[in-house]
């Protein structure tokens, strides 16, 4: 049976086991929605690591976080976290303070121009998101996020 994978790379052959076509199947539909969010966020300068720092410093409020605890919630791994926060920093997107007592700690915070941007793009995002997902009923939406835990807590 030809399935929709198969239609998209214009694969004649079967797979030659379902998990094979799983994967490919699933870095497909990432690899879509990577280029959809990219695509969305480039006029404003942003890229989807960045927009994930800035929603991560958001959450951590006031507080902020140091450069290895945003490393360790983002949703990509980046190899270097430094770079990228001096990156964000030099935008003025976010701050960086070194902590007084203890020089090798640097908290980052969300900055008000972090903040507004994130305003800005945050419906743009979930515009997308909704014309993603508006095709799956709620209990497959369900479904799919229990299937992808199961992944990962397997990996």
């Amino acid at each position: 049976m030809m399935t929709r994978v198969h239609v998209e790379l214009k694969q004649s052959k079967p797979f030659a086991r379902p998990e094979n076509e799983a994967l490919v199947g699933l870095l497909r539909t990432a690899a879509m929605l990577d280029h959809a969010a990219n695509e969305a966020l480039k006029p404003y300068g942003l890229t989807q690591t960045q927009y994930n720092v800035l929603r991560i410093l958001r959450g951590a409020g006031s507080s902020g976080l140091c450069g290895r605890e945003v490393g360790e919630r983002l949703i990509a791994r980046v190899p270097d976290v430094p770079r990228l926060l001096d990156r964000m920093v030099e935008a003025r997107l976010i701050s960086r303070e070194r902590d007084s007592t203890d020089r090798r700690h640097v908290t980052a915070r969300i900055t008000p121009d972090g903040l507004q941007l994130l305003d800005r793009v945050t419906p743009i995002l979930e515009e997308l998101e909704s014309r993603w997902f508006s095709g799956l009923e709620p209990e497959r939406l369900d479904a799919l996020i229990e299937v992808l835990d199961a992944m990962r807590e397997h990996a």
